[in-house]
């Protein structure tokens, strides 16, 4: 007997469940070889982008949307968490030998409302922003790519990852508008993405801090400058008209 799911889920859909896998082998690694882990949740991000452009080129089905969500939440919530609370712990001297100290009892419940907050913005996303030119507040994709570039690229030491991880906290949920990347500007940092994953060590880590430097632009400037002809939220109706 073929397994429920023959004939209802697509080739996007695969895609999206490989997402989630690498979410989780991401976590494992996570604890025994910092690099990889980070290049593992790039790697789950370039599937996210993957699966939507099959989705749009053979279908997608009804299932799709929540397992996008689902795996995001191994990939994007908890992967980068794990990653950001064993950079933390490791650069601070933090360990379990000692019992629950404050600051490990710190760390752990920054890295816990980030995969709170994470999931919260799924959900939020899912219910209200998928069929829009927009969504608000940051990217969980986006939050995890621009960590896992920063650790790679060598520019975050543990207190600075420690701030990114407690500001995405409050971004990932905040009212910010962040519009859709147009197709020639999501193939460029595709590119660039799939080289930091791939020659992460290249020309002294160029690759992910380039990487880095156009995530940081998106979030930083593209409320406000973005060159989409299609209605922001600010040019509609209450009916969703523009």
């Amino acid at each position: 007997m073929l397994p429920r799911f023959v004939g209802r889920l697509g080739v996007a859909d695969g895609v999206t469940v490989a997402n989630a896998a690498l979410g989780f082998v991401a976590t494992v690694i996570a604890f025994v070889d910092i690099d990889l882990a980070a290049r593992l949740i790039l790697l789950a991000a370039v599937a996210d982008g993957l699966d939507g452009i099959l989705a749009r080129r053979y279908g997608g089905t009804e299932a799709g949307p929540y397992l996008d969500s689902l795996a995001d939440v191994a990939s994007f919530a908890v992967a980068p968490a794990v990653l950001a609370f064993v950079v933390v712990t490791d650069g601070f001297g933090i360990g379990f030998d000692g019992g629950v100290t404050l600051e490990l009892a710190l760390v752990t419940a920054v890295c816990a409302l980030f995969v709170a907050t994470a999931v919260t913005r799924l959900g939020m996303y899912t219910a209200y922003d998928t069929a829009a030119n927009y969504t608000e507040g940051i990217q969980t994709t986006l939050a995890a790519t621009i960590l896992g570039a920063a650790i790679l690229a060598r520019v975050a030491d543990a207190w600075l990852v420690l701030a990114i991880t407690g500001a995405f906290c409050y971004l990932m949920v905040s009212r910010i508008t962040y519009p859709d990347l147009l197709a020639r500007d999501a193939g460029i940092m595709g590119v660039v993405h799939v080289l930091a994953v791939v020659v992460p060590e290249f020309a002294d880590r160029s690759f992910p801090f380039a990487l880095l430097l156009l995530g940081l632009a998106y979030m930083t400037l593209s409320p406000w400058f973005y060159w989409r002809t299609d209605p922001r939220p600010a040019e509609l109706d209450a009916h969703g008209n523009a």
